[in-house]
């Protein structure tokens, strides 16, 4: 009977560690992120001190805005040249194509600031001509709101 050499931890403990469920280690597994885990008897799976680097890492690239598509992208130019340079080089082009966008989506949000802005100092100015007070919240019933029009 094989026992598991000490490096090597069970599923379970694996997932804990890199603070996923038991069902993402083996999805990973399944889609090829994660290489499949040896197993001893009884079909329990083992895995070694590189598979909680690569969760890590996952989730590092996931918590980047990477979509589990890119990670296998960087995945398979790892395993096709076996070169950490590759991948990084690969991965560098990733992360500027990210800030690319988080930039575009940074305009947009401060575009979309000005505009909500704009639009409420001037429903403020008609409050202040109608005599209303802009501090003054009135109640409104949960199924109704101001028309989408008001003030357009």
């Amino acid at each position: 009977m094989d026992k598991p050499q000490p490096e090597a931890v069970p599923i379970g403990a694996l997932a804990r560690q890199a603070g996923v469920s038991t069902r993402t280690v083996r999805y990973y597994e399944e889609i090829g992120l994660l290489r499949t885990a040896r197993r001893y008897a009884g079909g329990r799976r083992v895995f070694g001190a590189e598979a909680l680097e690569r969760l890590r890492f996952i989730g590092r690239l996931k918590r980047l805005g990477f979509t589990l598509e890119e990670v296998a992208e960087l995945n398979a130019v790892f395993e096709l040249q076996r070169s950490t340079q590759a991948m990084l080089r690969v991965l560098d082009g990733k992360l500027g194509q990210h800030l690319a966008h988080l930039e575009e989506q940074l305009r947009d949000l401060e575009r979309l600031r000005e505009e909500l802005q704009t639009y409420r100092q001037r429903i403020r100015g008609r409050l202040t001509r109608t005599g209303a007070s802009p501090a003054a919240r009135p109640r409104l019933p949960a199924a109704e709101g101001p028309s989408p029009s008001a003030g357009d």
